[in-house]
Formats: C-alpha cells, sequence, structure tokens
C-alpha cells in the first residue's frame, strides 16, 4: 500500500499523458465511449500538473473523477440530441433491412404463421392467412419474426 502511495505522490503530467492514451487505446478495444473521455480527462489533468506542478495527488484525484464524470454525462446528453447518422442505418439491424420489400410466399400462412425464404435465411413470419404463391410486404420487425401483409394489387388502369 505504502508503494501505491509514493507513485501517487510522484504523479506528474507525463504519468496522467500516458494513462489517457492508454485509455484512449482501451476505448479501441472496448468501444462505448466512456474510456475515451476518461482519456481525455487524464490528459486535461496532465497539463494541469505541467503548469501546477505542486499539485497535490488528491487534487488531481479529485480534479480527473470530476472532469471524467462531467465529459461523460455532457456527451451521453450531446449524442441523445444528436446521434451519429449513418448512411447504413439498418447495418447490423438485419430485418428492418426487409421492411418495405415484396416476397412471394414458397409455404402457405396457416394459423396467422408461416415461414418466408428470404435471401439466404428462412424467417418466421405472422400475418393474416394466406396462400403458397401470394405476395407479402414486410410490415415490421419485432425480434426474429417478420410481420408481413398481403400484398396490394394495384387497380389496372387499362380498362
Amino acid at each position: 500500500m505504502e508503494e501505491v502511495l509514493a507513485l501517487l505522490k510522484d504523479a506528474n503530467h507525463w504519468g496522467w499523458w500516458i494513462f489517457g492514451i492508454v485509455l484512449i487505446v482501451l476505448e479501441v478495444a472496448a468501444p462505448g465511449a466512456v474510456f475515451l473521455w476518461m482519456g481525455i480527462a487524464a490528459g486535461v489533468v496532465g497539463f494541469a500538473v505541467f503548469f501546477i506542478p505542486d499539485l497535490n495527488w488528491e487534487n488531481q484525484f479529485l480534479i480527473f473523477a470530476v472532469l471524467s464524470v462531467v465529459s461523460i454525462l455532457i456527451a451521453r446528453r450531446y449524442l441523445k440530441v444528436r446521434p451519429i447518422e449513418t448512411d447504413q442505418p439498418n447495418l447490423n439491424r438485419r430485418g428492418s433491412q426487409y421492411i418495405g420489400r415484396v416476397f412471394t410466399l414458397k409455404e402457405p400462412i396457416v394459423d396467422g404463421r408461416g415461414r418466408l425464404h428470404v435471401d439466404d435465411t428462412m424467417w418466421k413470419i405472422e400475418g393474416p392467412d394466406l396462400a403458397k404463391g401470394q405476395k407479402v410486404t414486410v410490415k415490421k420487425v419485432e425480434g426474429v419474426i417478420l410481420r408481413v401483409q398481403a400484398q396490394q394489387t394495384k387497380p389496372d388502369s387499362s380498362a
């Protein structure tokens, strides 16, 4: 325990900067936008110790703790109001990619349940009872079940 206290008392700006870099690298390995802000807080404490070398270790850790919590809370609030936009919002939500698509049933829907072959996967589906060969539109995804409805046929305007 005395060795740890001796290390803390001898903490300098380089130690804080290295600790900050380690936290940021840890963010790459375990993303969640927490270690990033803690790493930045450690870097700020490193600058504080650089400009105020007589800052005792208790105050250094207090500044680090306060900056970490405040920066994480501000970042979360900011990202909740302004989420990161992507050109592929359904990238890891495979079922959501099928909403609005039309498929032909290879098996009938019986008692509101059936199966649908979509691309290279068989999905459980729920919807109205329909015969094999009927076209369906995916309307919603609930877990691993696709909710479908019969494809609306457009009236023939040539008559």
